[in-house]
């Protein structure tokens, strides 16, 4: 009898857990902070702009703090009222708990890979002597924090292969230490380089080039405006303080560089770039060791990169009068652009990037926002195009000169980053890892659809779904999408988005102008005083899945990062009636002030400033935080960002939550998300990304009025 009961009993728990869950019917809102409102006024060019949160710039105030607390526990309870909120953090934990591998590349004797149990916070960087060789640790990053907020990043190798520069980044932030390891003993050195920021390791004998600012007054790292960086060469056992003073420039405080040594230590190449897109090349021949530093391409109207060194002249990629770019041979001596030499000319298709590996060049080509991979000899003669396991993304493709294969990753929607060997000598590939995830992604399918934007541009659209979807214009959507930098979304997996798919949702990437999924003239015609381009391609992308019966506005979440982060608000405010829910994260939000702030100056080649009336007069048209309207219904928000994002400064999203919360007065809520000890994106723990995760999903689940 009592083992009745007891069988009974847990017959009735299994179904209680399998228990379909709905939506809340009604979820009690806090009382928004009363977020105290200032005087302060700008005027642009005759015009008053009033900033009344200007005091929540101040990151590290006690008023800001206490704020935040304040908005943390609004959002939080409101969160913990939607029913399915922890089933969904559970299956999420569940969906990413399986064993992840990065692929392996070869460094002398040995090969490095990372490899995640499934969920530690960080992944962790091994090394073995030959492909056969005993694994063993060594990076590993969680070792670093008791949270592990502590990310690392391989930066360079020595050309002897016998060191590897690595920096730490803390907490999110993107100022990063840079310490030395020795390959085969596995032993860190004493070298520590401090006020490092988007800088690699570029060696050469013994030490490498890197990139740094000046120290910040203390309290202000994390959000005052970074100037005057340099470029260092450091010697491995000598203090920071001795670094040999490279390259500045005094005359000009926003400018950004970097350096690289060809594989031969021919030659040190000096970046310099006044903002995200746009640069000027600088070269030394260290073989004559005269230490000039001479002028090789003049800035900034146009894009180049060194991929390496012919003898005494230099590979270029570079869109100088070739907008989808192409490979050309530069003397350092006569480098005027009448004296190139074209290796391999520009083609229909928009090239990514070009590496070396086993004496040949390997170009990455866009065809329809898709990797296409060519194999060319170093005159520029087409060798093949390789032939890859499917439409995606590939990553890997390159390496040193005597190697005879290389590894590369495979992903797309619905195929979770599959590593293969890639033979050079046989043209061939082979399975060397297959993705672990325990579901079954053949149940869902891709297309790839092109739909007309408000001028009448042809914007291709992929659309992932369960197969058998019925187009009955009630299914939920998640459109997300980025248009900017020269940034383009290829197709790639996501675990996160499973869950969405899962359910019944449809997840939809545009590819939208701003990127450079079609080249430089993609990129330009979204950038600047045509930056509308991009939100009318977003929004044209919404109003197609409408018309073909895929969802209703109901139904539709609209979510982007960073820059996407703008392209939402702008969206939300342009068209509000468009969408339901609405999700800016760590976004750019204040488009008259962005540029002051870290390093935000170097993104007025993007946007424009709003120091300068022309670009000021189109900045306000679109500018998220400076059009929210009152008595506007603006589609269910939640805002996310973090304490440490020192790139996109979290004021931002302060700001605009603060703006929001006092001019709405409907029914949809209007919150902010503020992660602790975490950053724009990067880095960020396991752990922190599934809660985040899971709070954002449990929003769209509600707000789309989605079953469980």
């Amino acid at each position: 009898m009592k083992k009745q009961i007891l069988l009974g009993f847990f017959a009735f728990s299994l179904f209680a857990c399998n228990e379909a869950k709905n939506p809340a019917e009604k979820i009690t809102i806090m009382k928004y902070p009363d977020t105290r409102k200032d005087s302060t006024i700008d005027n642009y060019f005759g015009t008053n702009i009033a900033d009344p949160y200007r005091w929540l710039e101040n990151d590290t105030a006690a008023e800001t703090k206490k704020w935040v607390d304040a908005e943390n526990k609004v959002t939080e309870n409101y969160l913990s009222q939607i029913p399915y909120r922890d089933d969904i953090k559970k299956r999420l934990t569940d969906i990413w708990n399986y064993p992840k591998e990065g692929a392996p590349f070869k460094v002398g004797d040995f090969y490095f890979f990372t490899k995640n149990n499934g969920l530690q916070n960080q992944s962790v960087w091994f090394i073995k002597k030959g492909l056969d060789g005993k694994e063993e640790v060594f990076l590993d990053p969680n070792t670093l924090t008791a949270d592990g907020t502590a990310a690392v990043s391989l930066l360079g190798f020595s050309h002897d292969k016998k060191y590897v520069a690595y920096s730490v980044a803390q907490a999110g932030s993107d100022w990063s230490n840079i310490y030395v390891m020795d390959i085969a003993k596995k032993m860190k050195l004493a070298d520590e380089l401090k006020w490092t920021k988007f800088s690699g390791a570029a060696w050469k004998g013994n030490g490498f080039y890197y990139s740094r600012f000046d120290a910040p007054v203390k309290g202000t790292d994390l959000s005052a405006a970074n100037k005057f960086q340099k470029v260092y060469y450091h010697k491995l056992g000598e203090n920071q303080a001795d670094d040999q003073l490279i390259f500045e420039d005094k005359t000009n405080p926003n400018l950004y560089f970097g350096a690289s040594v060809t594989e031969d230590e021919r030659f040190l190449v000096v970046y310099a770039s006044a903002g995200t897109s746009g640069n000027a090349l600088f070269y030394q021949d260290l073989k004559s060791g005269n230490g000039k530093i001479n002028s090789l391409i003049p800035g900034y109207e146009n894009n180049h990169s060194v991929i390496d060194n012919l003898g005494d002249k230099l590979l270029v990629n570079t869109d100088y009068h070739a907008e989808n770019k192409e490979v050309v041979l530069v003397d350092p001596k006569q480098a005027n652009p009448e004296n190139w030499q074209k290796i391999i000319p520009e083609s229909k298709l928009a090239l990514e990037g070009v590496n070396t590996g086993g004496g040949y060049l390997w170009a990455s080509y866009l065809k329809d926002a898709s990797t296409q991979i060519v194999q060319f000899d170093f005159t520029g003669t087409k060798i093949r195009t390789v032939k890859l396991p499917s439409i995606g993304t590939a990553n890997g493709f390159g390496g040193y000169k005597e190697d005879i294969d290389f590894f590369y990753t495979f992903t797309n929607f619905t195929t979770a980053g599959n590593i293969y060997r890639y033979h050079i000598g046989t043209a061939t590939s082979e399975v060397y890892k297959k993705s672990e995830l325990k579901l079954n992604t053949d149940d869902y399918e891709t297309k790839q659809v092109f739909y007309s934007s408000k001028d009448g541009t042809k914007v291709p659209m992929f659309i992932v779904h369960k197969k058998g979807i019925k187009l009955d214009g009630n299914n939920p959507v998640y459109l997300y999408a980025y248009g900017g930098f020269q940034i383009s979304l290829t197709p790639a997996f996501s675990l996160s988005r499973l869950l969405f798919l899962e359910k019944g949702g449809i997840y939809v990437q545009p590819s939208l102008r701003g990127g450079s999924e079609y080249g430089e003239a993609w990129h330009k015609a979204g950038m600047l005083a045509k930056k509308q381009n991009v939100f009318d391609d977003f929004i044209g992308a919404a109003e197609y899945l409408i018309k073909e019966k895929y969802t209703n506005p109901a139904k539709i979440a609209i979510a982007g990062g960073s820059n996407g982060g703008l392209l939402v608000g702008a969206c939300m405010t342009q068209r509000p009636e468009l969408f339901k829910v609405a999700l800016p994260a760590v976004g750019v939000l204040d488009m008259l002030r962005y540029h002051k702030f870290t390093v935000g100056w170097g993104w007025a080649v993007e946007y424009g400033s709003s120091d300068k009336k022309e670009d000021f007069d189109y900045l306000i048209k679109y500018s998220p935080l400076h059009n929210i309207k009152a008595g506007v219904n603006y589609p269910a928000t939640l805002i996310t960002t973090a304490d440490h994002d020192d790139r996109v400064v979290p004021a931002h999203s302060f700001k605009f939550a603060a703006t929001l919360q006092e001019k709405y007065k409907g029914d949809n809520p209007m919150l902010i998300r503020i992660e602790t000890k975490a950053g724009h994106g990067a880095g960020k723990p396991t752990g922190k990304l599934i809660e985040e995760a899971a709070d954002v999903w449990s929003f769209v689940f509600q707000n789309l009025g989605m079953n469980w």
